[in-house]
């Protein structure tokens, strides 16, 4: 093996990468009793991979292929946007790729039992089923792990390969849907694996709304212009649900989300940098967006949105939620040209104010549902959940719920409705 990874010209792995450590290790283990536990230590670094990602079938197939789906070098990137050309980069990718393929059929199950480690006789891992579903990274990357097992050629491994990227991008937007942004010393970004797998069609009513947002969000992934989207309204609608929505439906095309905190406005430059030479589509979801008096950071959101000397990429959005349509908190006080608290021209103030609500082109109102449209919700959730009692009674236990909960909502619905799950 070691013979093999030295080959490699674009897709080298790291020094302390599990692939370049089993490499090394291959060939020390019958000489070095140290190089035992080194070799173990990979292989539960593998498996503690696998759970991680929750990936299935042959654990070695699928740590080959998480490696070539992650790995960005200068061939990955050009594929990214679909630049499909014979070239020196191609050529190089297509002979280092002859080599992962042959890396395929090593046998490191027979290799670990040669050396007595019984317990790692197949590395075989079975799909873990969660409360959510399988994740979307672990199916991805076992399934094209399956396929390239599969291959029936060099030629065919290299296109699956190729298509992946320019599908689905490398690297960490290749694998991860989601994002937070960790502030660690530098700005990074973590994937967040264990995502909502909620669809529009889960959210009941708000149509016209979702619409609009879909409308939109469409023109953004087809490279028309699109505008930020500001979700605003009542507590409990559907705003938040239906932009992490959004991701389930449309990432195939190309959609990623990026969940940004009020705090973290000022790493806003940062993540810009990271994100506008990709090929992908980001939007940057904050949720519950608002600010008090004395609260500035919604200036750093200004700059960005429409206003800064940098203009803000075509490949990123701004989608945001709240419960107060102008986002600042506002006072009778701020609509009076008269003195306060040593600011003169307050209708200056309140323009202020404003401005940051309007520099979303596009603002989506979500009122609390009629108590009519608050029954049609929870019908369909509750036959959704298999709940067959009456009307009747259904809405009479309904509206109860609901005086004790915060009111007429959609969140209401579906909290009622669990509740009726776990006690029938």
């Amino acid at each position: 093996m070691q013979n093999k990874i030295c080959k490699l010209v674009l897709f080298r792995p790291e020094q302390d990468s599990i692939l370049a450590r089993l490499a090394e290790l291959s060939h020390l283990m019958h000489r070095d009793p140290a190089a035992l536990e080194q070799f173990t230590l990979q292989l539960c670094r593998m498996v503690n991979l696998a759970e991680e990602l929750n990936l299935h079938g042959d654990l070695w197939h699928n740590y080959l292929t998480w490696f070539l789906l992650t790995s960005e070098n200068p061939f990955t990137l050009s594929r990214e946007y679909r630049a499909d050309r014979d070239d020196l980069l191609s050529r190089l990718a297509r002979q280092d790729l002859v080599i992962f393929r042959s890396l395929f059929t090593q046998n490191i199950a027979a290799s670990a039992q040669a050396l007595g480690l019984n317990c790692f006789d197949d590395l075989y891992m079975e799909p873990r089923t969660t409360a959510s579903g399988r994740g979307m990274v672990g199916t991805l990357v076992s399934d094209m792990a399956a396929k390239l097992a599969a291959a029936a050629s060099d030629e065919e491994f290299y296109q699956l390969l190729a298509d992946h990227y320019a599908v689905h991008g490398v690297g960490l937007f290749g694998m991860g849907h989601a994002f937070r942004i960790e502030e660690k010393g530098e700005v990074s970004l973590r994937p967040i694996y264990n995502e909502d797998p909620v669809r529009l069609d889960d959210l009941v009513g708000y149509d016209q709304q979702k619409e609009q947002l879909v409308r939109n969000t469409l023109a953004f992934l087809e490279g028309k212009p699109a505008n930020n989207v500001l979700l605003y309204g009542d507590s409990g609608s559907g705003k938040s649900t239906c932009i992490r929505a959004l991701l389930h439906e449309y990432y195939p095309k190309g959609l990623r989300l990026i969940e940004l905190y009020k705090h973290q406005f000022k790493s806003l430059a940062d993540v810009i940098a990271m994100v506008k030479t990709r090929s992908c589509k980001f939007i940057l979801f904050i949720d519950d967006l608002s600010f008090e008096d004395f609260e500035i950071e919604y200036k750093f959101l200004k700059a960005v949105i429409e206003g800064g000397i940098e203009a803000r990429p075509d490949n990123l959005l701004i989608y945001a939620t709240s419960n107060r349509r102008h986002l600042i908190k506002e006072t009778w006080n701020d609509r009076s040209d008269m003195e306060h608290n040593g600011d003169i021209h307050r209708s200056d103030t309140l323009e202020e104010k404003l401005s940051l609500a309007n520099r979303f082109g596009l603002a989506i109102n979500f009122n609390s549902p009629s108590r009519q449209e608050y029954h049609r919700i929870v019908r369909t959730l509750a036959d959704r959940a298999g709940i067959t009692m009456e009307d009747a009674e259904l809405f009479r236990k309904a509206d109860a719920w609901e005086i004790r909960h915060g009111g007429v909502s959609g969140r209401a619905a579906q909290q009622f409705v669990n509740d009726l799950t776990c006690t029938s």
